[in-house]
């Protein structure tokens, strides 16, 4: 379905019946990400709410890399529940979603029920996540070079994002997808309007307590993030907070062991 969003058109899909599940992606995906999780969560007996974020799948672009910083991605999570008319959500979300995420508990912890953040620990210790971190970060680096990534990604049937990512199952979705105009800039324009809060310089207010239930998990074979940046993210949860170490899967470990992750999920989630 499309809704319009704090100022977009946005596309989200919207499956099943009972207490809501909002499930929110990163780079470089869209809602779709979530397809192995989707039917479990509906079996379950949750409704299922799935948005392209903006930029992403088939949501609009914004104009300018300062529609792109966090606090707006925030609100444009925000203003969906207003348009479907939910008050409080149990919240999972992965990557550049999970960033947000943390984010959206801390802004608007009255509308969070619970929250599973997939990968990305709170942005206070990611931030400050070390040398290590900063090394699997690099990326972080490259896609400031505006201009020059859109044009050295597509090169060779983008062999730098398969080098990068390294999981080829998954790339003919990210090659449909940033291949469309204007998809490529949208999608990199969350690192390049964030930075200060990717390298450590998030504000005061973030660092408040999240007096909320809230389950971090990490996989073994990320190559992206470090497993201290999840489990770090436990000094600033005044809630109960858990953690699971997911072994073998790589960073996308909600296509690469969805078995596990949805059994913790549905755990969780009750």
């Amino acid at each position: 379905r499309r809704y319009q969003v704090n100022g977009i058109d946005m596309n989200v899909l919207i499956a099943g019946e009972g207490p809501e599940v909002l499930l929110v992606h990163g780079f470089p995906d869209s809602h779709t990400v979530w397809r192995k999780q989707i039917p479990a969560l509906v079996a379950a007996g949750y409704r299922v709410i799935a948005p392209d974020t903006r930029g992403c799948g088939e949501t609009q672009i914004s104009a300018g890399v300062a529609s792109y910083r966090v606090d707006n991605l925030v609100e444009d999570l925000d203003a969906l529940l207003d348009v479907l008319g939910i008050r409080k959500v149990r919240l999972v979300a992965h990557d550049w979603g999970a960033m947000i995420c943390w984010h959206y508990l801390i802004a608007h912890p009255e509308r969070v029920e619970r929250y599973i953040a997939l990968s990305v620990g709170h942005p206070m210790v990611y931030g400050r996540g070390g040398f290590r971190q900063k090394l699997k970060g690099y990326c972080i680096a490259l896609m400031q070079m505006q201009g020059v990534i859109e044009f050295l990604l597509p090169l060779r049937n983008w062999w730098l994002l398969r080098l990068m990512t390294g999981y080829p199952q998954e790339f003919p979705h990210w090659k449909a997808c940033l291949s469309r105009p204007g998809r490529l800039t949208a999608a990199v324009s969350y690192y390049r309007a964030n930075l200060g809060l990717v390298l450590g310089r998030a504000s005061a207010s973030v660092a408040a307590p999240i007096r909320l239930p809230v389950c971090g998990i990490w996989s073994s074979g990320d190559r992206f993030v470090t497993e201290r940046q999840m489990t770090g993210s436990q000094q600033y949860v005044a809630g109960p907070w858990h953690y699971h170490r997911v072994e073998g899967a790589n960073h996308w470990l909600q296509l690469s062991a969805p078995d596990e992750v949805n059994a913790l999920l549905l755990d969780f989630l009750q």
